[in-house]
């Protein structure tokens, strides 16, 4: 008897381990359930149906006739898919989650490493750390010893010199204001020129004054006899010792600054001259009667040439750094460049060298380059408003640009190889250009009426215009490089000229 019950309670246990066996208390499984509610969903209200079987009231379709949506069959018994995953695969899955944030990872052994490595190529075909772009976290992988980066000029940020001085600030208001009253209002006219020993000439009428910039005195050099007689242009010697003024009534006056004295009264023009420039001691100047004359101040009979190539007033006049070319423009819109003169040459058979009739105005402003002798600027008047820049050596027009205004004066600025030029109608402006680009980098706005003449200071620094407001104006518009001021105290220095020997 008892092991007839022995035998019936180890059957009893067999049976409730037997996991094979069903179930008869268990809850539904969840796919009968869905069966269950599959089988309901057949049996719902029809539509316009109510629950209690009455005809449900019209309306309009929601959905457009005829087209129904597509919805996929829903499987009779169907669970979502749950992917078997064998213990290597889930190892390699713990791994690839764990590895980058674990802290202890470093700690781990060489062996422990090679085999999850080994996993990773049996499963992928590949090493997965071979593979990866981003990472979750960590810290940045250091390079390798010994690396280093041949690209690294191209994205860094260091300072160059060549970066350095990239932009400078310049100021739109005038470092000072003069009073000019008097001032005579002629496009045609040059009535101001700034020396190398800081002297400022300005001629207002039939009067010169000097203004010295270092100290601020004034000083009258000198008055015309009659009062119906004016002042038609100003120009100092390279050493700045001596001023050239050139008048209405056809004359070309020479003064010494130091001891406010005429030294001689020139008379060969037959019309007023209104453009003058040096080189060494040979005089050049310009009349309303379109001749140019070279005057050899060392001489008793000073005039020695006339260059006869224009048909109206010479109204612009210079001479190249260098000493080789004189450049004239005249009111009959023509551009001419001469060769300099041999030693004792006289006579009227010189010729220009080149001759330019593109411009469309008069010519009044011409400027040399200062770093290429060889490069000419001139500007036309209001007709023509352009600025043009011309090769000596080949003859070609290399640049123009359209100011749409009117060109009184250029002048070039070496500290920053910049161009300035001085504007009338309808501008009334200073405007600096980048060289050779002619680029617009600043203009000066403070003139109330056309800048009628443009000169740069000594050391570069700063620009001097006069205007038909009656007003000289002085605009810091460059940074002194202090080599070049260095090389100006120099020159500053240096001996003077022979004019005062060949004069006594």
């Amino acid at each position: 008897m008892d092991k007839m019950a022995q035998f019936g309670l180890e059957n009893d246990i067999h049976s409730i381990l037997k996991l094979d066996m069903p179930i008869t208390s268990a809850p539904m499984a969840r796919w009968q359930r869905k069966v269950c509610s599959s089988n309901m969903s057949s049996n719902t209200l029809s539509p316009g149906r109510r629950a209690n079987g009455s005809q449900s009231s019209s309306k309009t379709p929601s959905k457009t006739p005829g087209k129904s949506k597509k919805v996929t069959p829903i499987k009779v018994g169907a669970d979502r898919f749950i992917p078997v995953r064998n213990g290597k695969q889930m190892e390699v899955a713990s791994f690839l989650l764990t590895k980058e944030n674990d802290p202890t990872d470093t700690l781990k052994t060489t062996a422990s490493s090679d085999n999850q490595k080994a996993l990773s190529i049996s499963l992928n075909g590949y090493d997965i750390d071979d593979a990866k772009i981003l990472h979750l976290g960590g810290k940045p992988l250091n390079a390798p010893e010994g690396y280093q980066n041949n690209l690294k000029v191209l994205y860094s940020q260091a300072t160059t010199p060549a970066s350095v001085k990239k932009t400078r600030y310049i100021s739109s208001i005038p470092d000072r204001i003069l009073d000019a009253p008097e001032l005579r209002n002629d496009f045609y006219l040059n009535l101001l020129d700034w020396s190398s020993r800081n002297m400022l000439a300005v001629a207002l009428h039939n009067s010169v004054y000097l203004w010295d910039a270092s100290g601020g005195d004034i000083t009258l050099l000198m008055n015309m006899e009659r009062e119906e007689d004016y002042i038609c242009s100003v120009n100092w010697t390279k050493d700045g010792s001596y001023l050239a003024v050139g008048t209405s009534d056809c004359k070309v006056q020479l003064w010494d600054v130091d001891n406010q004295k005429r030294l001689r009264n020139m008379a060969s023009h037959r019309a007023r001259v209104c453009s003058l420039s040096w080189n060494d001691h040979l005089l050049s100047s310009g009349s309303r009667s379109g001749q140019v004359h070279h005057h050899d101040v060392r001489m008793e009979n000073h005039h020695i040439t006339t260059l006869s190539a224009h048909s109206q007033e010479v109204c612009g006049l210079t001479w190249s750094p260098d000493g080789r070319y004189l450049a004239s423009g005249g009111n009959d819109n023509m551009v001419c460049v001469w060769p300099r003169i041999q030693e004792g040459g006289l006579g009227n058979d010189s010729q220009p060298v080149r001759r330019w009739g593109e411009h469309q105005g008069a010519v009044k402003a011409l400027a040399w380059c200062p770093w290429q002798p060889n490069i000419l600027a001139s500007g036309g008047g209001t007709s023509d408003r352009h600025i043009r820049i011309w090769n000596v050596n080949s003859g070609s027009c290399i640049t123009s640009l359209d100011t749409e205004s009117q060109i009184s004066a250029l002048v070039f600025a070496p500290n920053y190889k910049e161009l300035v030029s001085a504007h009338g109608y309808v501008h009334n402006n200073v405007v600096i250009w980048k060289y050779p680009s002619l680029s617009k980098v600043a203009e000066h706005n403070g003139h109330e009426d056309r800048v009628l003449s443009l000169t740069l200071s000594p050391d570069a620094s700063t620009i001097a215009t006069i205007a038909g407001d009656e007003t000289a104006r002085l605009w810091k518009s460059f940074e002194l490089d202090p080599v070049k001021k260095k090389a100006k105290d120099r020159m500053a220095h240096s001996t003077r000229s022979v004019i005062h020997q060949s004069i006594r």
